[in-house]
């Protein structure tokens, strides 16, 4: 009897470990690259309305890197204050910021 019943709950045991239904994720990765057409140039080689406009809006910030498109606009890399405190800012030739361009 004691066999009976220790098989019973071996076989019952394992039916129940089992049943759990196996699910398969799906991982979609999407890639978005996109060129970005700026070419470095010296801080130096800014048109002076552009270099006004940053004493203007940004008077703390210093100008790390300045890059230049085939339209004339300009991608500034700004720092602020503190090592991680970067961020760029967008002119046109005449010193106009905008968002992105």
């Amino acid at each position: 009897m004691k066999n009976l019943i220790l098989s019973a709950v071996i076989i019952l045991g394992g039916l129940f470990m089992n049943a759990e239904a196996a699910t398969a994720e799906k991982s979609i990765s999407a890639v978005v690259s996109f060129q970005d057409t700026y070419k470095e140039i010296k801080p130096e080689a800014l048109p002076a309305e552009v270099k006004a406009t940053l004493k203007e809006s940004f008077p703390n910030a210093k100008l790390l890197k300045a890059y230049v498109n085939a339209k004339k606009q300009y991608k500034l890399e700004l720092n602020s204050g503190g090592e991680l405190d970067r961020h760029f800012v967008f002119t046109d030739a005449k010193g106009v910021i905008a968002e992105k361009f």
